[in-house]
């Protein structure tokens, strides 16, 4: 049977943006980078292959999801605190994720050499899952006075360094992965409704999580051990999801984005340097990034430790966040195909550097307790689905097909790096008697993070809206005047 051209989507037309209105001579020089006039091989997709990779890759996430939500957030903050751990316990379970994505860019390096993103991926991810499953004779040991608290929270620690460390590897090529079969035409919709489809399993998921552990029998630690086993089993079935999505060989679209005559480079590829806009973009993330962590990690502990929430409640307080998130997602997708991500990221960013700042208000009363907590969860929640959104389609819009691992490689280790120095300046930081503790920590994570904004503005992205005639996009006014017809 012979397939019609228009059942085919090409690989090198639906991740490159469409030529842009140039504004400085630093898009010229990306556009003639990415845009090359008669590459050799063209890999296609067709139509029913991407529908088919889509719907697969929206399953393993929300498997994927619980396994992460488990692994990690306030369950995992919860369970550490139980076996005694410390503000520097809880910055390092935030600190370790970040740290470890300065391997990044050898993931970048090593998927450029293999011959299959299924596979890779498959070699990543199901050991750094399978690792969690010698968490578990720990806890009976613990349960049974064989093990102390502090020995757990030591191996726990470990165990999350050793899985994150071999999770790196496949962090950058699972969102070239992901570039390579979402056209870029339809990322801003798929995205969306993908990570709403991630926030109802948060909505209905952590929340159910974290009664299952605040009232098991045996208690919230024998709770614990009971949900990782199935976010063990979870995390294996969304690997398997990979086998509906189409593979696709790193060689191949590494061809499709280059010209064959051109030398290949064998080692780590550093051409980001002289690609001004990402330097820019990696610029602005760097700093996000520190400014976020600076407080992320302790919001958690603020209201496990200091406000003294139950568990349960803190997990409904995030259901109520990812509620929002869910509902929002759509309509940020679809906004950012109008508008595009930078205007998006700039508009929405301002709620969010402003949110810390609301935590000042937070007591340990009634009125905090019913209507101010919630509320900032849910803005928080509805403000990061376009943050988390619009990054990554940003940082997929800006980076040439080419090069795409290393770019993402290259963000990720600076996001990381930054990250992981704003969570141990943080904890150093909340120890300081003119800090005023965690509040400090919320002042300062505010007013970094609208500094992070001014950089942001100097990114240039195709097919965005300036954003001077910003509000007349979202909010047209048509203007009627009187037609005065002039009579010879």
């Amino acid at each position: 049977m012979v397939q019609s051209e228009e059942d085919d989507i090409s690989v090198e037309a639906s991740s490159l943006p469409p030529v842009p209105i140039q504004e400085i001579s630093e898009d010229r020089a990306l556009t003639e980078t990415v845009l090359f006039p008669t590459p050799k091989l063209s890999l296609k997709i067709s139509k029913l292959e991407i529908r088919k990779s889509l719907k697969a890759l929206t399953y393993e996430s929300v498997f994927a999801t619980i396994f992460y939500s488990v692994i990690g957030g306030a369950l995992l903050s919860n369970f550490l605190l139980e076996l005694g751990a410390g503000p520097v316990q809880i910055g390092l379970l935030a600190a370790i994720p970040q740290m470890v994505n300065l391997l990044q860019p050898l993931g970048a390096y090593l998927v450029n050499r293999s011959t299959s993103f299924r596979w890779y991926f498959l070699c990543i991810f199901i050991p750094s899952r399978l690792v969690w499953l010698i968490l578990l004779p720990a806890i009976v040991l613990l349960t049974s006075s064989h093990l102390a608290g502090y020995q757990v929270v030591q191996l726990t620690l470990a165990i999350l360094l050793v899985g994150n460390i071999i999770e790196s590897f496949g962090r950058a090529p699972w969102l070239g992965w992901s570039a390579v079969l979402v056209p870029q035409r339809l990322r801003g919709r798929y995205f969306g409704f993908r990570n709403s489809i991630i926030g109802l399993t948060n909505l209905i998921g952590i929340p159910l999580l974290g009664l299952a552990v605040s009232v098991w029998p045996g208690g919230t630690v024998q709770g614990y051990g009971a949900v990782l086993i199935l976010g063990i089993l979870l995390g294996l079935i969304s690997q398997m999801c990979q086998f509906w999505m189409t593979d696709v060989n790193p060689q191949l679209l590494k061809a499709t984005g280059s010209d064959t005559s051109q030398p290949q480079s064998q080692g780590i590829d550093f051409s980001f340097l002289k690609d001004a806009n990402f330097c820019k973009f990696v610029l602005y993330l760097s700093i996000w990034c520190f400014a976020v962590n600076i407080s992320a990690p302790f919001f958690n502990l603020y209201m496990l430790d200091n406000l003294d929430i139950d568990i349960s409640v803190v997990t409904i307080y995030h259901g109520l966040g990812t509620g929002a998130n869910m509902l929002m997602l759509l309509l940020w997708g679809k906004l950012a195909d109008r508008i595009g991500n930078r205007p998006l990221l700039l508009l929405v960013g301002v709620l969010v550097a402003v949110t810390p700042l609301l935590w000042l208000l937070v007591r340990s009363d009634q009125i905090s307790f019913w209507i101010w907590l919630p509320l900032l969860h849910i803005l928080a929640g509805g403000t990061w689905a376009a943050i988390d959104l619009c990054t990554n389609n940003l940082m997929m819009g800006i980076s040439p097909v080419r090069y795409q691992s290393s770019y993402f490689a290259i963000a990720g280790a600076v996001a990381g790096i930054t990250g992981a120095m704003g969570i141990t300046v943080g904890s150093f930081l909340a120890t300081l008697p003119f800090m005023e503790g965690l509040l400090g920590l919320f002042l300062l994570s505010g007013l970094l993070r609208m500094a992070a904004l001014v950089f942001l503005a100097f990114v240039q992205e195709q097919r965005s809206v300036p954003v001077g005639q910003l509000m007349r996009v979202l909010f047209p006014i048509r203007l009627s005047t009187d037609l005065i017809e002039v009579k010879e």
